[in-house]
């Protein structure tokens, strides 16, 4: 039993080998035994095998290997409350539609129900999130045929990002039957029995997903008509992203429509296209000018609450194209046509004749009032907030200039992502930028930067206190990190997010606003970090921000924390708000 244990093991991660899998993340365990010395066979032999002791933390480094690379990477662990903590990642993966591919040791079913130790019921762990549930038989995962474990394996891989329906999480639950464990020579056997084929690597296993086919019968905005695109985080497979940018400017050449492009479109710094970066600023719930009868909607909504109030708040029809997700994204409830097909496809379905066209000059006169309000705008952010300005509003406003072009940025949840929303400096390079609004908690934030610096082999994190506090575990990937990683944290001593609520206002005898929101924590992020053998350092001053990049970019995995005082900064935030709503800035 336990040399057939390992060697069903080996067929099963050999199989998913040669249908792409190139990345698997073990945690330890007894009754993953045989995955685990399959896994140690493998690596090397076109399987890049990390080690992580926390499988939370685990299962969102392979979310960042996913989100990164388009293709999933694989998580190991052994039974019981190991597969529990799979969850936070699993829950990311589905909203934000990132493949990954979940395999779970377990009891066999004469251990079910009986009180047998680390024996519980996860096979309905992630039941409500992952795409598809594959169960190897309750015997034991032995007791298969061979060709029965290569269809699971295929089926699982192909469920991560199958044809129409969005990429996700997928759960392969794997019984195992006692005796667990090989001896060594049984494994040296195994080895040396097995038919190698020529190295190659993922590219070549697997074709890239294909994106999905445009559907039919969806009503079309009118192209000579003046409308708005409104670019929310981009969710789509890497492998899809140069068709999505073409098809946009296509779309933007024939109509004129201006496109407001969130922070995590990754349109931003793009040449050839006109965006509007400000619109958080600009508009506020009661606006009505720039009014739009058509709104052409690209994925998930963008974080600001007053875009939304004026989306909300238009007489227009909406149109929303996700990127393969057919589930309802219009939060708004503006009764908008959606289409899964991608924006690549969907513009791709139009007539020919469409594209002889030119831009109405209603249209363009819509896009030049944009324009003229988002460009007053620009030079106010530069003249209030100058390289070397304090605050965190002024360090979202310069980082994208002080960062080197085309490094990939990863930004946490909460205030980051919200300021690189409103204060991001649009003239500044275009970079990758990866935030994870699916389900948009703080879990796994390290460890998801971790993941994405492995797969594109240099990445910078920028990210709250307690954020990074939430992930301390992160750290450990330190050991085996082989791509780099520099860590921006700004640490303004517990949610500084919560400081943008009327929360303060409430007399401080009646509420801790410190103990019940904020929660400052009594820890150094730099001790923290040093202790698991991370370097960093302390920025004094603003003006200090390249000299000090300059020497973390230059480390394996590097700490650069930055002190600020998130009261001052919400109120800064109020002043800016109010300085773009004067009389200058209205068309």
């Amino acid at each position: 039993m336990a040399r057939r244990n390992l060697e069903v093991a080996l067929l099963l991660l050999r199989t998913l080998m040669a249908r792409g899998l190139s990345h698997a993340v073990l945690c330890p365990g007894s009754r993953s035994g045989a995955l685990a010395m399959a896994a140690g066979v493998l690596e090397g032999r076109g399987l890049i095998l990390h080690t992580a002791v926390d499988e939370r933390s685990a299962a969102f480094f392979a979310l960042g290997l996913g989100r990164a690379s388009g293709r999933a990477a694989a998580v190991i662990t052994t039974s019981g409350t190991a597969v529990a903590n799979l969850l936070p990642a699993a829950v990311e993966a589905d909203y934000g539609t990132i493949p990954l591919l979940l395999i779970t040791a377990d009891r066999p079913d004469r251990l079910k129900g009986c009180g047998a130790n680390q024996t519980v019921n996860q096979e309905c762990f992630l039941a409500a999130s992952v795409r598809w549930l594959g169960q190897g038989d309750g015997s034991g995962l032995a007791a298969m045929a061979d060709g029965a474990i290569i269809q699971l394996a295929e089926a699982a891989l192909l469920a991560t990002a199958a044809t129409g329906q969005p990429p996700g999480p997928v759960h392969l639950n794997l019984p195992f039957e006692e005796p667990l464990h090989a001896d060594g020579l049984a494994l040296l056997e195994a080895a040396d029995g097995l038919e190698w084929p020529e190295c190659i690597g993922p590219e070549s296993r697997a074709p890239a997903p294909a994106p999905p086919r445009p559907a039919g019968g969806m009503p079309r905005p009118d192209p000579d008509r003046p409308g708005v695109v409104v670019a929310g985080p981009w969710r789509g497979l890497p492998q899809h992203w140069d068709a999505h940018v073409e098809a946009l400017r296509r779309w933007q050449r024939r109509t004129g429509w201006p496109v407001l492009a969130d922070g995590l479109s990754g349109l931003r710094g793009l040449a050839e296209l006109d965006l509007v970066a400000g619109y958080d600023l600009l508009l506020d719930g009661s606006d009505v000018s720039l009014q739009a009868p058509q709104v052409l909607r690209l994925g998930p909504l963008p974080a600001s609450r007053r875009l939304q109030r004026w989306l909300a708040g238009l007489d227009a029809q909406h149109w929303l194209v996700s990127e393969s997700d057919p589930r309802g994204l219009d939060p708004l409830g503006t009764g908008c046509h959606q289409s899964a097909a991608g924006l690549a496809a969907w513009v791709a379905g139009w007539p020919h004749a469409t594209w002889r066209g030119q831009p109405s000059s209603v249209a363009l006169q819509l896009a030049a009032a944009w324009r003229q309000r988002e460009d007053a705008l620009q030079v106010m952010l530069s003249t209030v907030l100058p390289p070397g300005s304090p605050g965190e509003p002024a360090l979202a406003r310069a980082l994208g200039t002080l960062l080197p072009a085309g490094l990939p940025l990863v930004i946490a949840n909460s205030s980051p992502v919200r300021d690189w929303e409103s204060f991001g400096d649009p003239a500044a390079p275009a970079r990758p930028v990866y935030g994870f609004r699916g389900a948009s908690g703080i879990d796994g934030t390290l460890s998801i930067a971790c993941g994405v610096a492995e797969a594109l082999g240099q990445a910078v994190l920028l990210t709250g206190d307690l954020a990074l506090l939430h992930d301390s575990h992160g750290w450990l990937w330190r050991q085996q990190l082989h791509g780099r990683l520099t860590v921006i944290l700004i640490n303004n001593d517990g949610g500084g997010i919560f400081e943008q609520l009327p929360i303060r206002t409430t007399p401080a005898q009646a509420l801790d606003f410190e103990r019940l929101f904020a929660m400052p924590q009594p820890l150094d992020p730099l001790e923290l970090a040093a202790v698991h053998g991370v370097p960093g350092r302390r920025v004094q001053a603003a003006s200090d921000w390249e000299l000090q990049l300059a020497w973390a970019l230059q480390q394996p995995l590097a700490l650069l924390e930055w002190v600020s005082d998130r009261r001052v900064d919400a109120g800064r935030r109020q002043e800016l708000r109010r300085m773009a709503a004067v009389p200058e800035l209205q068309p």
